[in-house]
């Protein structure tokens, strides 16, 4: 079986909403270890990373180490950043065996091919200030430069203050401003390329789009915890998680 899931944001919310995701989420880890083939974390897993050469976030102790103990027991992890934790470096590879990616990717699986991305940063260019943004977080040599000049503890500040004023913009209209693009991009790039599903995060709501192309769209932990899973008959469904 191979599982999909995004938007976790683990360390959002106060300590008892941070526990509760966190137990969901180790939870679902620990349901699927006996039939899990594959597991795509598609982006936002965390509310905030930011990996220095020799320091990374504290926290997430049971969550990395469950992922590290799945990845020994042969299930095969790979993540696709979002723009929460774009700003990974080795090690969750080295650590727990994770495959990292930070562009969308194309995945033969059960006799199908998956279009996965988180789609934070997909069909933008009608948003300047956007573009713009997503330039300047995503750089590999800002990302240098400020790893070098600002201090981990005032860096985490920061990035907290911005990870929830980011989640916090997650509303319908938001979200259907995203949803538009989305859905444009995967009937346009359907038609240069044959794909079976377009697999998405990032819009904080569940939906399973069925047109011109199947498009699924998973939605955040905090309000309703949910997965996508495809089956070995190249089925695939979105579920949601109790």
């Amino acid at each position: 079986m191979h599982y999909f899931v995004s938007d976790i944001h683990l360390g959002s919310g106060d300590i008892a909403e941070q526990k509760r995701v966190e137990r969901a989420f180790l939870d679902f880890l620990k349901q699927i270890e006996n039939d899990a083939e594959t597991l795509f974390l598609v982006g936002d897993i965390f509310d905030f990373w930011f990996e220095y050469n020799e320091v990374v976030p504290k926290g997430f102790t049971r969550v990395l180490g469950r992922l590290a103990e799945l990845s020994d027991k042969g299930v095969k992890i790979t993540m696709l950043t979002g723009n929460h934790d774009m700003w990974v470096g080795d090690y969750l590879t080295k650590e727990c065996g994770i495959s990292l990616f930070t562009t969308p990717q194309v995945f033969s699986l059960a006799g199908k091919e998956i279009f996965v991305a988180h789609g934070d940063n997909m069909n933008i260019n009608g948003q300047p200030v956007l573009r713009l943004m997503n330039t300047m977080f995503r750089s590999r040599s800002l990302r240098r430069v400020a790893s070098w000049l600002i201090h981990p503890d005032l860096f985490m500040q920061f990035g907290k203050w911005w990870s929830g004023k980011s989640r916090k913009s997650h509303g319908e209209e938001q979200s259907a401003r995203v949803l538009n693009p989305l859905i444009d991009y995967a009937i346009e790039y359907g038609k240069s390329h044959k794909i079976d599903y377009y697999v998405f995060g990032h819009l904080h709501f569940a939906a399973d789009i069925a047109g011109a192309q199947r498009i699924l769209f998973m939605g955040d932990w905090h309000s309703r915890p949910n997965y996508i899973t495809l089956d070995n008959n190249g089925e695939i469904e979105l579920k949601f998680y109790n």
